[in-house]
């Protein structure tokens, strides 16, 4: 840890502090505006799509600006978004909250690469552990964002729109802190950027397939639930105080563990870490299966964040090893456009699927990208065991 990661931490905390802060109301919100009840989670679905449709516009950016102020126009549009969202909610205007939560996907393909930035800013020995404490600065939007909707949630006249208006203070605060981060240039001053390989070429390889699935499945999957848990709750009865309370610890869940995934990546590998997370996830289901009271749905949620956080955080190693240095923009930005088109399909799925067919058929469906995953997972340990059983002792 030093000076620069830790700044870098608190952005990130920041960042997820306006994540759970939107997945906490935007199905609330989208559910009492939303023409179907089957559209509620659109402007969740919006926001992940704006991502997903901002992920290779943002590498480009930062290829020709640099990091920092990339990261700090993407803290820009988070103002402006958030703005509009209130707005939109004052007025009871659904398509435009939709717009807005859609700008602000810009923010989010910035804010999703600082963890690739934290290896920057350490040795190249640390870099699973510089992943990992930038991630656990998600800790910080874990504790604030739940207790943020819930303070604001009655500030102005319109349900929630006070909550979308705090999150303006927020990306201005993050704004502030990322002053501070002297981020190095992607390229050598004076030099003439790297041609690397075609991102055909680096897509083809084993652990480049494995590490977007991890990536992309994990977070899928854990959008997918965690999108549709504040409406589930409901209705189930419980209150929003209730929700956000899973909401709360489920983030604990999910940035934890990131003060020693790092370390256990270290020690056992790759690999193991992210069977383990997927275990979990797995573990989760069976939970949330198994009832709906309270405690299961707090049960099933934090085992759905620590799972999340193996597969990510293994996923995002896994990654790094794939590229060179003069490819990382490319690479970086192809793993985070699948990690959003998936989570674009899972966040809007998710209120159809609890509004129609209800909590636990979701759960049950839940199962068929992580049997999906579980068989990438397989073919990588099978493919590493060849390349071991060829490579001359």
């Amino acid at each position: 840890m030093n000076l620069h990661l830790l700044l870098l931490a608190l952005c990130q905390g920041l960042f997820l502090t306006n994540n759970v802060t939107l997945v906490a109301i935007n199905g609330l919100v989208g559910l009492s505006l939303a023409p179907n009840a089957w559209m509620a989670t659109l402007p969740v679905a919006a926001y992940v799509g704006g991502g997903a449709l901002a992920a290779p516009l943002v590498a480009r950016h930062q290829r020709a600006w640099g990091r920092k102020r990339t990261f700090q126009l993407g803290l820009v549009v988070a103002m402006l978004a958030a703005g509009v969202c209130a707005w939109a909610a004052s007025h009871h205007n659904f398509w435009l909250l939709t717009a807005s939560t859609l700008l602000a996907g810009y923010y989010s393909a910035n804010a999703s690469l600082y963890r690739f930035a934290a290896t920057e800013l350490v040795a190249p020995g640390l870099k699973e552990k510089a992943i990992s404490w930038v991630l656990a600065g998600g800790i910080l939007g874990g504790i604030i964002g739940p207790n943020l909707a819930s303070a604001t949630r009655d500030a102005l006249p319109a349900p929630f729109a006070g909550a979308y208006l705090a999150l303006v203070g927020v990306a201005l605060l993050s704004l502030a802190v990322l002053s501070f981060i002297p981020f190095p240039p992607l390229n050598a001053p004076g030099s003439a950027p790297a041609q690397g390989r075609p991102l055909c070429e680096i897509a083809r390889q084993p652990k480049f397939i494995v590490a977007v699935a991890a990536c992309a499945l994990g977070y899928g999957v854990m959008s997918l639930l965690m999108s549709a848990t504040p409406i589930a709750m409901a209705q189930c009865s419980h209150p929003f105080s209730a929700a956000a309370l899973v909401l709360e610890w489920h983030v604990l869940g999910m940035y934890v563990p990131s003060f020693f995934t790092g370390t256990l990546i270290k020690r056992f590998g790759t690999l193991p870490v992210m069977v383990l997370g997927l275990l979990l996830n797995i573990v989760c289901v069976v939970i949330a299966l198994n009832g709906v009271d309270l405690m299961h749905f707090l049960g099933a949620l934090i085992t759905l964040g620590v799972g999340w956080n193996f597969l990510f955080i293994g996923g995002t190693t896994l990654a790094t090893e794939a590229y060179r240095p003069e490819e990382r923009t490319t690479a970086q930005a192809a793993v985070d456009f699948s990690v959003y088109a998936t989570m674009t399909l899972t966040a809007f799925g998710s209120g159809a699927l609890v509004t129609t067919g209800g909590w636990q058929a979701m759960n049950w469906g839940s199962l068929v990208p992580l049997g999906l995953l579980g068989a990438a997972l397989v073919w990588l340990a099978v493919q590493q065991r060849q390349a071991a059983l060829a490579t001359p002792a």
